[in-house]
């Protein structure tokens, strides 16, 4: 089992989510045997999204852990809001958001909300690996 953990503690970083999915391009394009182009598409996008709304919604810092099992990325982001993500209408005028969590929700075979003895939350989400 493969795993890389990338932390970032700011939301005030304009290349927090930027380095997130480099990171996580990195780790996967490292993995042996390699990982499919559309798996690894659906992870950065995850990763994108996930993080996303960590530093919008999550208290602002986030804990971004990859692990792939047997057939599966398992995409983890942690932070310190004890809220959970929600399904809303998507704002089409203001653009506001309210596209990310149905997205993941769409892309992942699962996902998965495990409150934190901290009092925040961790957001699995599981892709094929493909």
């Amino acid at each position: 089992m493969d795993t890389m953990r990338f932390d970032v503690a700011t939301l005030h970083s304009p290349t927090a989510v930027a380095g997130a999915r480099e990171g996580t391009l990195d780790f996967l394009d490292g993995l042996t045997p390699p990982v499919g182009a559309e798996a690894r598409d659906t992870a950065i996008l995850v990763v994108s999204e996930l993080v996303t709304n960590a530093l919008r919604h999550g208290g602002g810092t986030y804990t971004l852990r990859l692990t792939v099992h047997p057939g599966i990325i398992e995409v983890a982001v942690k932070d310190p809001s004890p809220h959970p993500p929600r399904m809303r209408t998507p704002d089409l005028v203001d653009g506001s958001g309210g596209f990310g969590w149905p997205m993941v929700n769409q892309l992942a075979t699962a996902t998965v909300i495990t409150p934190t003895p901290e009092g925040g939350k961790t957001v699995r989400a599981l892709i094929p690996r493909g």
